[in-house]
């Protein structure tokens, strides 16, 4: 009986063993790609800038370092993907400001709440005066802050973010980065030519044309790129531009958040009245006044989808009229007209993107989806994911650039078009393994 007993266990777990499905997972690989010199180009989200500076720890969780990890977890990428580091804790921001970390701040009014503070009163000037190049260089990663599409093939580039890498003082960021002569490469630019006129609510700095000659247009300075970039043969990915109504920087503060109790909403009617101002006011959320200089007054409320920019001094709000009595500065405010013209530069820049990426045969990264994916909120493995200030997850403290985690799925956005394209298998990032916003 024990006999047939343990030929009945073996021959039953034999046809379990059988009946047991198995998953074939794809073997890793690159697929029709080289990326044994991975390089990056772009902006301040590609070199790594968040919490409102460039530091250390925000560029080794930038995007292209943690592709460029990917690939070389692979065995196929560059035994190091280089990165000019600020080496700085402190970090250095684009105002000279030390970066963002959250804490308990006391507003006019006497409150304490949990909000972005800064690590030091001002900057790491180090970061500045020191060019790293020799120390640290040749580099893989030419992400830098600020840098506008037609600005990248411009000798001599005085942006200090770029001086601190260059390997001369009269080179381009372009000529820099293809000395390399990449095997593959990333490219994101053109938000900052969006940007910059965004983040002074439209007061100041310019809109680049689409049109126009290399270093003038977005166009002709975007193909120069693509052009010397696969002269010798290299594949890469070209990521598009998102909506900046995507962005936690121009949707923190509502258009209509103008509290008002019923005698403060009477008693400026009756100021505005006497101007003979079209306002209203009542009990409530009201539209803030902002100063608009095409209107006979010079102000006017705003309107619903017009934004009020996150660097707005809110104690100037609270407690000193400022939106109510006193306009709110135009270089707080972006007017619908003003978003308008944004909106239109960004949409045309994509078409550019893509003609350029289906014409040259190169992977096309949809980061236009992806910014208003998180804006609409998903759930991911469980966690809630959207484009709130400080608790969403995605956008790091200074609104505009992305927490680690939020690097990740930008990671994984790029990953996602690479197999897409080149039928490589690049393993995704667990994202739920970097943090967002980090609570005291």
């Amino acid at each position: 009986m024990k006999l047939y007993k343990t030929i009945f266990i073996i021959t039953t777990a034999i046809v379990f063993a059988a009946c047991t499905p198995k998953f074939n997972e794809p073997d890793l690989s690159t697929g029709s790609i080289n990326a044994s010199d991975y390089l990056a180009i772009g902006g301040s989200m590609t070199a790594g800038y968040s919490d409102g500076a460039l530091y250390d720890e925000g560029q080794r969780n930038s995007y292209t370092n943690l592709l460029a990890t990917q690939l070389r977890n692979l065995g196929v990428g560059a035994t190091i993907f280089k990165i000019p580091y600020a080496q700085s804790s402190i970090g250095m921001g684009n105002a000279n400001n030390a970066r963002s970390i959250l804490g308990n701040r006391t507003d006019c009014q006497n409150v304490v709440s949990l909000g972005p503070v800064k690590i030091a009163s001002q900057g790491d000037i180090t970061i500045f005066s020191n060019n790293v190049y020799n120390s640290q260089g040749p580099f893989h990663n030419f992400g830098v802050p600020d840098l506008k599409s037609i600005e990248i093939d411009i000798n001599g580039y005085s942006n200090p973010f770029y001086q601190r890498m260059a390997s001369s003082g009269t080179s381009s960021v372009l000529n820099d980065a293809i000395s390399r002569n990449p095997t593959f490469f990333s490219v994101n630019l053109g938000l900052h030519d969006v940007l910059k006129y965004a983040l002074k609510g439209g007061a100041s700095d310019n809109i680049t044309p689409v049109s126009g000659a290399i270093g003038v247009g977005f166009e002709a300075s975007i193909n120069n790129v693509i052009e010397k970039l696969t002269a010798n043969g290299a594949k890469g990915v070209i990521a598009n531009i998102p909506s900046i109504k995507s962005m936690a920087y121009f949707n923190t503060i509502a258009w209509n958040a103008l509290k008002l109790d019923s005698l403060t909403a009477a008693n400026l009617n009756l100021y505005y009245g006497a101007l003979s101002a079209p306002f209203s006011f009542s009990v409530g959320n009201n539209g803030f006044i902002i100063q608009d200089t095409s209107q006979f007054l010079g102000f006017r409320q705003a309107q619903e989808d017009e934004f009020i920019l996150l660097n707005v001094p809110l104690d100037s709000v609270k407690c000193y009229k400022w939106g109510s009595l006193i306009p709110i500065p135009d270089r707080y405010v972006l007017t619908a007209s003003e978003i308008n013209n944004i909106e239109n530069a960004i949409n045309d820049y994509n078409t550019v993107l893509k003609n350029i990426a289906e014409t040259k045969g190169l992977a096309y990264v949809d980061v236009h989806s992806l910014f208003n994916k998180v804006k609409n909120g998903f759930i991911y493995n469980g966690v809630t994911i959207n484009a709130s200030f400080v608790s969403g997850g995605f956008y790091s403290l200074d609104g505009l650039n992305l927490t680690p985690r939020g690097n990740a799925f930008l990671a994984n956005e790029f990953i996602k078009s690479i197999n897409n394209k080149y039928q490589s298998t690049i393993p995704e990032l667990d994202a739920m393994k970097y943090p967002g916003v980090i609570f005291p």
